[in-house]
């Protein structure tokens, strides 16, 4: 699902939302890749992962996001994830994703932020 959003300051954001399988992993990780990459067109601003449903996520899958970032940095896009999973959630933390790739914890946040800079970090909670 792709269209523009209005944040309450007005500014609109075309935005991308992907949604991934309940597990990443080597037997599914490419069409992820290839589904995030389609959603990472000129025009949109912010992709959304929305990783809700999402359990399990492997080195492949976690390979896809890492790719998934660096093709929308290319384009002048933002990569955001939204997960509560404790799983997930660990994986990406062990790894660093988590401090180049901003995490929400739901939909709506992520879909609100203002877009960020290079270097940001992660989101403040609201």
């Amino acid at each position: 699902m792709s269209g523009s959003r209005e944040r309450s300051d007005g500014f609109a954001v075309a935005t991308g939302v992907a949604v991934p399988p309940a597990e990443i992993d080597v037997s599914n990780a490419d069409r992820v890749a290839s589904e995030l990459f389609a959603a990472i067109k000129p025009g949109v601003r912010v992709v959304v992962v929305d990783m809700t449903l999402t359990t399990f996520c492997d080195s492949s899958g976690l390979r896809a996001l890492a790719q998934a970032h660096d093709r929308a940095q290319a384009q002048g896009a933002e990569l955001r994830l939204v997960t509560t999973a404790p799983g997930v959630l660990r994986v990406l933390a062990v790894t660093g994703l988590d401090a180049v790739v901003p995490v929400y914890p739901r939909l709506d946040e992520a879909l609100a932020a203002a877009p960020r800079g290079p270097g940001q970090g992660q989101p403040t909670a609201s």
